[in-house]
């Protein structure tokens, strides 16, 4: 190139830089003089410490990553709105249930649960389901999964699975041989897996799959009466899954196809949406079942004996969020985010998570996470929480403390002058009896996973033991196929039949194993 090529070339260059509408700035807001060339100590020496702006965008792009979720790593976010098809404060007060057309704005992330977050979106995997309400008075998150039961019932264990579950701390890869020993310790698990590797546990895109909050929670009205709820999102677009042979073909094609999906209709017009069923259960009901169905392993149907459904409402999804990290990313969830008329029942799980999600968010985002845009609540946000990493709220009060002389004054209304609301109050339940730390009682391991088998079409059986087939078959010990196949056999027999068969368990050790599991309860 010419040396006039190069210096017209130079002179066009700061033209467009200076004649640009918009000036490229550092964090700081000052402009960038020159974004393509460090500063240096003439034209062969080092580059200079000084060149602040270099500091500056190493230093910012060194920090862009922030830690992967434990759970629910690989996930799509998208913005929607919530409408109440009806007035039905006499079961809750909760903001989005107050008026018929009622409507509240949702964010909504979808995602896979053990694999990380680079993980194909073929693979098989329970797929998160949460939905943020932005209420009137603050922010609701129902935080559940496609599949209506979970693997255990006491939080104690989410450690335990999870690392089951995990890549192996030695070798980095994923290993049937882990988890399904531990679940062979655990039959309650048995409903979960039977859901599972059916072909619900390979949704053919996140419009298509149904959702549910897994846990029972408490329907709280104004005069503190509770209701146990079970809450279940059925998707208005019909549920679509994936067989083996489908995910096989896709994997090598599209790495991300349910994020791409989401987004291209979205982007179409074509707006997915999904009615929020609630499944009512009086207190009185809770102790008429061979079960506990406060335990997260437990599903209720509509034609249950004591269970009420209504469809309360619809959520429709509307648009792909600005930007992926500060939306999908930085959306963070939890099942401790209510709003007066929604409470947490008594569910084990549950109880551990109302602290476990809160806290993973604090490590992962900051502990003033709740103020990002995606998260920070639509309604007025009174607080005297302090400092911290990320804080940018604008307080000049003196006052961060209650009790204090000002409340019942006429400075009430002062900046940091709060008084509390007793709408607010949780309701109260009467408790007897000593602490423990004892199993449920009440447990029926194979009652349900007998049932959804037996409610299976042909095909959803063979698929269901072709899947379940391939992960157990690699399992080495005979005695951990065995167990897993016997509480398959205790669910229903043909079920521990043909997975007997397709795992080389002969029958006759299942059989002696069911007896052993028997005599254990």
């Amino acid at each position: 190139m010419s040396a006039s090529f190069l210096k017209g070339l130079a002179v066009a260059l700061v033209l467009v830089s200076t004649n640009s509408a918009t000036t490229l700035t550092r964090e700081t807001g000052a402009a960038v003089g020159d974004n393509q060339n460090s500063k240096t100590a003439g034209p062969n020496g080092s580059v200079l410490l000084e060149d602040f702006h270099l500091i500056e965008k190493l230093a910012r792009f060194d920090r862009e990553r922030i830690p992967e979720r434990v759970v629910h790593a690989r996930g799509a976010g998208a913005h929607g709105e919530f409408i109440s098809y009806s007035d039905f404060s006499d079961l809750s007060m909760a903001a989005p249930f107050q008026a018929k057309g009622k409507k509240t704005e949702v964010f909504v992330r979808f995602s896979s649960v053990v694999h990380s977050k680079d993980s194909p979106e073929t693979l098989r995997d329970p797929r998160g389901f949460a939905v943020k309400f932005y209420t009137d008075e603050g922010n609701w998150d129902l935080v559940g999964n496609n599949l209506p039961v979970f693997f255990i019932r006491d939080a104690m264990k989410f450690p335990d699975m999870v690392h089951s579950l995990k890549p192996d701390p030695r070798t980095n890869q994923q290993d049937p041989n882990r988890f399904f020993d531990f679940f062979a310790f655990h039959p309650e698990s048995t409903h979960m897996l039977t859901v599972l590797y059916s072909d619900l546990g390979t949704p053919a895109t996140y419009r298509e799959m149904d959702g549910n909050g897994v846990h029972a929670y408490k329907f709280v009205n104004k005069e503190y009466n509770f209701k146990y709820v079970k809450f279940r999102w059925l998707s208005q677009q019909g549920v679509r899954s994936h067989t083996l042979t489908d995910n096989t073909r896709i994997q090598g094609q599209d790495f991300g196809h349910m994020t791409r999906d989401l987004y291209q209709k979205l982007d179409a017009g074509i707006y997915p949406s999904w009615e929020l069923q609630a499944l009512i259960m009086d207190p009185s009901q809770v102790n008429s079942y061979s079960f506990n169905p406060l335990d997260a392993t437990i599903d209720w149907y509509c034609d249950m004996d004591g269970i009420k459904c209504l469809t309360l409402g619809k959520m429709t999804l509307n648009r792909v969020p600005d930007n992926f990290f500060q939306f999908s990313e930085q959306s963070a969830f939890s099942p401790a985010v209510m709003v007066p008329g929604i409470e947490p029942s008594e569910d084990r799980l549950l109880q551990g998570r109302l602290f476990s999600y809160s806290d993973t968010q604090r490590y992962r985002l900051g502990v003033n996470y709740q103020y990002f845009p995606v998260n920070r609540a639509k309604s007025e946000i009174n607080t005297h929480n302090q400092d911290g990493s990320g804080n940018f709220l604008h307080t000049k009060t003196s006052v961060n403390y209650q009790p204090n002389g000002y409340d019942q004054t006429s400075l009430s209304r002062e900046e940091g002058i709060y008084s509390q609301d007793s709408r607010a109050r949780n309701s109260s339940v009467m408790l007897k009896g000593r602490t423990q730390q004892e199993a449920i009682r009440k447990t029926d391991h194979f009652l349900q996973p007998g049932e959804v088998y037996r409610k299976m079409s042909v095909n959803e059986k063979a698929n269901l033991i072709k899947n379940f087939a391939a992960d157990l078959g690699q399992v080495k010990s005979l005695e951990i196929r065995a167990k897993i196949v016997a509480h398959a056999y205790l669910s229903d027999e043909d079920y521990g039949r043909r997975l007997a068969e397709s795992v080389n368990v002969p029958l006759s050790k299942v059989k002696s194993v069911a007896d052993m599991v028997k005599r254990q309860k």
